[in-house]
């Protein structure tokens, strides 16, 4: 992905599928953990809603971004179901999309909980 949504020039039946693994790979629930434990290795910030999400990172700017984690699913994670270019992977996509989008929408009804002070009244 490497940042800069943009599409590759080469295109082939094997590249499709090696591809399709690799995004597959970043979705769901294993691509959840992973990016919530490669910002943790990076000390980052889970989420600053004062930090919006960046869609137009060139490359370079992806590679040098310290966002906090939520902004990563939208820089990078809910594009990548439109990535695929084989119907296995297209359907597997849209499975693990849909589940971090449940996610979070889950994580967003949490964050506003502890935002106004329901956490004094647990």
């Amino acid at each position: 992905f490497k940042g800069g949504n943009f599409d590759a020039a080469f295109h082939s039946p094997e590249l499709a599928v090696v591809q399709a693994a690799d995004l597959l790979d970043a979705l769901g629930a294993i691509g959840i953990a992973r990016a919530f434990h490669y910002v943790g290795f990076k000390n980052r910030e889970i989420y600053t809603p004062a930090i919006p999400p960046d869609l137009n990172m060139s490359r370079e700017a992806y590679k040098k971004t310290n966002a906090p984690t939520i902004n990563h699913f939208y820089e990078k994670l809910l594009l990548l179901k439109d990535r695929m270019h084989t119907e296995t992977g297209k359907r597997m996509a849209l499975e693990r999309h849909r589940f971090m989008e449940n996610f979070l929408e889950q994580f967003y009804r949490e964050w506003s909980d502890f935002s106004h002070d329901n956490i004094l009244h647990l």
